[in-house]
């Protein structure tokens, strides 16, 4: 049986990209919000957006796939 994902060089590597993942992520997600005429928090949260918030949904997985590409090589 192949363990090796259990090293801790193979295991401290994941959890620092996946920390990088969402910092990009979170930051992508701040610039986009910045970028835009209104806010995006109280625009899909408060007045119930769904229209934005597939946008913002579809933002989110795009920029999760380029991070995850990016990460993996």
């Amino acid at each position: 049986m192949n363990l090796e994902w259990l090293k801790a060089s193979a295991f401290f590597g994941s959890i620092l990209y996946a920390l990088v993942g969402v910092v990009v992520f979170l930051l992508t997600f701040i610039v986009i919000d910045k970028i835009t005429p209104y806010n995006l928090w109280e625009e899909i949260v408060e007045k119930q957006n769904v229209a934005l918030s597939i946008v913002v949904g579809s933002l989110a997985l795009g920029v999760s796939i380029i991070v995850a590409a990016a990460v993996h090589g």
